[in-house]
């Protein structure tokens, strides 16, 4: 586009006519039109009242370079905020694990939440304040099931099974080996079907 159709483009996108713009620029209407039809150029003074009146740059009126966003404009990437998530998440369930085996103790599932409950807030935080937040949420999602669905699922697991056979159990952050090793397998088969149906439906839904 030259001047005129950046004129005229801009006139119209503010859903100006060209008598509204030549009061607003103090000039006539024909004048206007001249700009519009190339017959004439506005001089520098009507070209700094045009760029404060559609609010771009002068720059932009003349030559139609884009002015460069500021660096306080540009937002975030979303994808760093799920990656810091994802480790802090991940670092969680190591945790986890790792106190329950030295403990024996149900604090080991209180730690790998808490550690998860911070992942997940700065991934949310991410959807609300950066840049490609879609991709961002999908592959944390696809990523995470596996670590954010063990705790919860060992824990369901393990009280089901503890009742059912009849012995004493504890929250903690895995599957537990009580009465029968088949029932044993099927905690970790329920986890591994949450997770892949999970993983299946997100990269399914991508296409």
């Amino acid at each position: 586009m030259n001047v005129a159709d950046r004129i005229q483009t801009l006139r119209k996108a503010k859903g100006m006519s060209q008598e509204g713009l030549a009061d607003r620029i103090g000039v006539s209407r024909q004048t206007v039109s001249k700009w519009e039809s190339e017959q004439s150029l506005p001089d520098l003074e009507k070209i700094i009242l045009l760029s404060e009146c559609f609010e771009v740059t002068t720059d932009y009126l003349l030559k139609g370079i884009e002015p460069k966003p500021d660096a306080a404009d540009e937002k975030p990437d979303a994808r760093i905020f799920s990656a810091t998530g994802t480790a802090l998440n991940f670092i969680g369930l190591v945790v986890s694990i790792m106190v329950w085996i030295e403990e024996q103790s149900t604090v080991s599932v209180a730690i790998g939440l808490i550690f998860m409950a911070m992942g997940c807030m700065i991934a949310a935080i991410g959807q609300f304040v950066g840049e490609c937040r879609k991709s961002a949420l999908r592959w944390f999602l696809v990523v995470n099931v596996w670590f954010l669905a063990l705790i919860p699922i060992s824990c369901v697991f393990n009280c089901i099974q503890g009742i059912l056979g009849g012995f004493s159990w504890m929250f903690m952050p895995v599957p537990y080996f009580g009465n029968s090793f088949v029932v044993f397998c099927l905690g970790w088969l329920a986890y591994l079907a949450v997770c892949i149906c999970t993983d299946l439906i997100l990269v399914k839904g991508k296409r």
